[in-house]
């Protein structure tokens, strides 16, 4: 499985996340995931909370339209953008 996936017009990641790192950072394909570094503590949900965050403000979409699908208490995450407007990383959108 590749670590990203369109369904119609959502983006679909699989993120490798590590928390409490110096900054925040997108990395790059790790194996069948994509790793992000956080500066969010991985207590009480704050690490989920802060990558929502990040994600929305990079692929330029409210906080809303991503959601957390799997890895809620895990530092393997999949997350859903809806209708993203900007690409940060090296994904490709599906020809018509």
């Amino acid at each position: 499985m590749s670590w990203y996936r369109w369904l119609g017009d959502e983006l679909e990641l699989q993120l490798r996340i590590q928390p409490k790192a110096s900054r925040n950072e997108f990395i790059g394909p790790h194996g069948d995931e994509f790793k992000l570094r956080i500066t969010a503590p991985p207590v009480d949900g704050k690490a989920n909370a802060h990558l929502l965050k990040m994600l929305a403000k990079a692929f330029g979409v409210s906080k809303k339209q991503v959601l957390l699908i799997a890895g809620e208490s895990s530092r393997s995450k999949r997350v859903r953008i809806k209708n993203p407007q900007t690409l940060p990383i090296p994904v490709k959108r599906p020809t018509s």
